[in-house]
């Protein structure tokens, strides 16, 4: 401890010395509980446009906490402005109002310190909302100073270490953070008016499936079992189907061993839901309708502006498969066979990198999508029809080359991913086969086989459609913020 007093600057040690002055003043200055009547939002819609006699003849006494952010001392009279999870308010402390014991009390108060109030709203001569304080009450002592407004917390690896300190400087980061939820919210309540349940399932697996990723790993003691952190939610909710329960969704984390940039976070959350009897044009409609609701809800608007761009989510979204997009972005056209010999020559003459293991021309033909098409895709568009070989999990289309799959894009990212399922067992085994064969070749992303997953769907899975979709990433557009971690609010992070 002797260590860490010796590393404190002139302002710290000044601060833990007024912790004693409080105590010995009989002042707990880790406070005790404290009722709230109103917040700074609330007090400013009550008083709204109001003139200052009519605020006067309103009486409105209110309770208010927040954190002090800035304190402006006139010897007998005092200024400072409160934050809480609303915003600002102005509190005016008179040594004629709140008397001389507490206003020496108010005296020994810092930058940072959390403290309640008791007083009328009033407003001053150049029309600013203030409560007039008539109780002060030190809160929680602040033992810190907090970083300039302007100058202290502009590391950005830093604001996302410390987010607090983030959330209290920085008036657009708590605006993210509420907005989340808001999001969230959004979605569940439009899922839960067409029918659908929310549910949770497992988040550690003995099994690697559902999408194609590489998994974290961890042991089990009293099983003395390595299991994966969930790469996915689907196949365990596929298998509430089987049981019956028809319209299902879960919102949850999910665990990806990948590298982190500002639309990838290794710890992220998806929305995925499944419905019976459904398929890929239901749930063409469903991300519509969700996507629509949501960006209204959280902007008021289906029309938002992102990064400097206008993305109209109010029109109907366009719908274009995945060898058309290629034809209209290259001229070439997949819709006829070729050998893969074929395909690889196209793909050299194009520039197109392909990885070993990607040795079909399905392959070919998702890496001219990913490499030539993607970025350029800015309003909402559905991409579908994709190659059978990148979609293990989907039913077959007319073309038995491709397969009942849309991803959805917007300012050149995937936002949702959506299949006709895959309810044929034996069909669905050959599948898992042939991931395996990727995985021998060195695909680490590749899915293994679940043997109960198929047993599952030899009692029968209705015919369905599926959808997933990041919540982070459509918080990042609706937010208008530049990454990912904007809008988680611990992201992971690189040692120091």
């Amino acid at each position: 401890m002797e260590n860490k007093v010796n590393e404190l600057n002139d302002q710290e040690i000044v601060r833990r010395e007024k912790l004693e002055k409080y105590r010995a003043a009989g002042i707990d200055p880790y406070g005790k509980r404290f009722v709230v009547s109103h917040h700074a939002s609330e007090i400013r819609k009550i008083i709204g446009k109001k003139k200052a006699a009519s605020v006067d003849k309103l009486n409105l006494v209110v309770t208010f906490a927040g954190r002090i952010m800035a304190i402006r001392r006139m010897g007998k009279a005092s200024f400072m402005k409160l934050q809480d999870k609303t915003g600002f308010i102005q509190v005016y402390m008179g040594i004629d109002v709140v008397g001389k014991k507490t206003y020496e009390l108010f005296k020994m108060a810092d930058i940072g310190d959390i403290v309640g109030i008791k007083g009328r709203v009033m407003l001053t001569k150049t029309g600013e909302i203030t409560i007039r304080a008539t109780k002060y009450q030190l809160l929680t002592k602040c033992l810190h100073p907090l970083p300039e407004k302007f100058h202290g917390l502009t590391d950005v690896e830093e604001r996302y270490r410390r987010r607090y300190l983030d959330l209290i400087m920085n008036e657009n980061a708590k605006a993210v953070a509420f907005a989340r939820p808001k999001l969230i919210r959004s979605i569940q309540e439009y899922l839960d008016n067409q029918g659908f349940v929310e549910v949770e399932t497992s988040m550690l697996s003995s099994i690697l499936g559902g999408a194609n990723a590489r998994p974290f790993v961890c042991h089990h003691n009293a099983l003395n079992k390595d299991f994966y952190l969930r790469i996915a939610t689907e196949l365990n909710l596929k298998r509430l189907l089987v049981g019956g329960m028809e319209r299902v969704y879960e919102i949850g984390r999910l665990f990806r061993n990948e590298g982190m940039d500002t639309s990838h976070n290794p710890e992220f959350t998806t929305i995925e839901a499944y419905q019976a009897y459904s398929d890929l044009q239901g749930m063409r409609k469903l991300a519509e309708g969700m996507i629509r609701k949501a960006a209204k809800d959280v902007t008021g608007s289906a029309k938002i502006e992102y990064q400097g761009k206008i993305i109209d989510f109010q029109k109907p979204f366009r719908w274009i498969s995945m060898i058309d997009l290629i034809k209209e972005k290259t001229g070439l056209d997949f819709s006829k066979e070729m050998s893969f010999e074929e395909a690889k020559a196209l793909a050299d003459k194009n520039d197109i990198h392909l990885d070993k293991f990607k040795n079909t021309v399905g392959h070919v033909i998702n890496e001219f999508f990913e490499q030539k098409c993607q970025d350029d895709l800015i309003q909402p568009t559905f991409v579908y029809s994709y190659p059978i070989e990148v979609s293990p999990l989907t039913k077959r289309g007319k073309d038995p080359r491709f397969t009942e799959r849309f991803e959805l894009f917007v300012d050149g990212r995937e936002l949702a991913n959506a299949y006709t399922e895959l309810n044929d067992p034996i069909d669905q085994r050959e599948r898992f086969v042939a991931q395996l064969k990727a995985k021998e070749l060195g695909d680490e992303e590749a899915s293994e086989m679940d043997e109960d997953f198929i047993e599952a769907l030899e009692y029968g899975m209705p015919p369905a459609g599926g959808i997933g979709m990041g919540i982070d990433r459509l918080a990042v557009i609706l937010t208008n913020q530049p990454s990912i971690r904007e809008v988680i609010l611990f992201p992971t992070m690189k040692d120091k």
